[in-house]
């Protein structure tokens, strides 16, 4: 229990990265079961619990990572550097495979990744860990604040029910350059990475805790009880802010990071303590290479969605073959959607048994 990887930490973020690609890529958009969608305004899914799991892991390794290297030489500079590669990295997907300069989104997964990692590891290093948890609250309150009361520009009182009608859009369309994914705003826009860099940083109080306790019982009790606490506060604040995925709304970092305190807990308890190999091969090959296989799950589509280099759509031709033979069109879309994780898992799978990990 003392070394600084921890199984379990891996195994849920090799989970995070393998639902990510599922929920991105199935084998048709016509074709989807319900759970395995976001949410379209207001509300939770299964899968708007998939990019806050991934910045709520992030901000926990920042703490094991980071943790001997605070007040080192160069350590500032490494965070730069690392961030700026993970961006140029979302950069270079969105391009992928027709590099077209005039079109970049210059957000999106990688680049608030890069952006909050930037932000929370600064914090990491600059601020006491006592005082990281208030400063998401901070955060988080401000953010708030401003969504809900501040008026809008040529709107007034925000109105939160709509996605035209609140700071986010304003200042999206205002300020992003490039193309923005809902062409008036993006939910990975300038004024949500609040939320998300408070997922971030409750990931960081989440470790913490975790090295705050000698006794494994302690650790498992503590994650749990303050889990819940997120959770609870969460739903209430839910009623002046709508748990919102787009918006990542206040109410929505603080409910999907007491899952997630809870879920690692949960995790800790299975992999760390009881020693379980189930599955563990597979996920844990997905969270040691987590930015391979999404790398490789957004190149990809390319050759298996498309008939760019091959003279045949792989993914419309096995969809319409599944459903011909009887089967359900949302099953046979998920079918896809797992035969190309599993495409992907091989090539993470020998990268992790020859012990090649590829970090940004």
């Amino acid at each position: 229990m003392a070394q600084q990887r921890l199984l379990s930490l891996d195994i849920l973020r090799g989970l995070t990265i393998f639902l990510m690609i599922i929920v991105n890529t199935p084998g048709s958009w016509s074709h989807v079961y319900a759970p395995l969608l976001h949410a379209e305004w207001d509300g939770l899914t299964p899968t708007d619990f998939v990019f806050p799991s991934f910045l709520f892991i992030v901000g926990a390794s920042i703490v094991f990572a980071l943790g001997k290297k605070v007040g080192q030489k160069g350590v500032v500079t490494k965070i730069l550097w690392r961030a700026l590669k993970i961006y140029l990295v979302g950069l270079l997907l969105w391009l992928w495979p027709k590099f077209d300069f005039s079109n970049i989104r210059y957000v999106g997964v990688l680049p608030r990744i890069a952006i909050v990692y930037l932000i929370c590891a600064s914090i990491f290093v600059f601020t006491k860990r006592s005082n990281q948890w208030r400063l998401a609250l901070w955060i988080l309150g401000i953010y708030t604040l401003v969504m809900v009361f501040l008026p809008v520009p040529g709107v007034g009182v925000p109105d939160l029910s709509v996605p035209m009608k609140n700071w986010a859009h304003y200042l999206d369309g205002k300020i992003l350059p490039g193309y923005l994914w809902q062409k008036t705003w993006d939910p990975e826009g300038l004024l949500s990475t609040a939320g998300a860099v408070g997922s971030t940083l409750l990931g960081m109080t989440a470790a913490s805790i975790y090295q705050s306790y000698e006794e494994v019982s302690e650790k498992l009790f503590a994650m749990m009880r303050r889990g819940f606490v997120l959770l609870a506060i969460g739903y209430l604040l839910s009623y002046l802010f709508p748990i919102n995925k787009a918006l990542w709304s206040s109410s929505f970092t603080l409910v999907t990071a007491g899952v997630c305190m809870q879920a690692w807990a949960l995790c800790i308890y299975f992999f760390d303590v009881k020693k379980s190999r189930f599955l563990t091969r597979l996920m844990e090959s997905f969270g040691k290479n987590p930015m391979v296989a999404y790398a490789l799950s957004s190149i990809l589509v390319s050759v298996f969605y498309s008939d760019r280099f091959i003279p045949i759509a792989l993914n419309d031709e096995t969809v319409n073959f599944l459903i011909g033979i009887g089967l359900a069109s949302k099953l046979s879309s998920l079918i896809y959607a797992l035969i190309y994780v599993g495409i992907i898992s091989i090539p993470t799978l020998i990268l992790f048994k020859r012990k090649i990990f590829i970090r940004l």
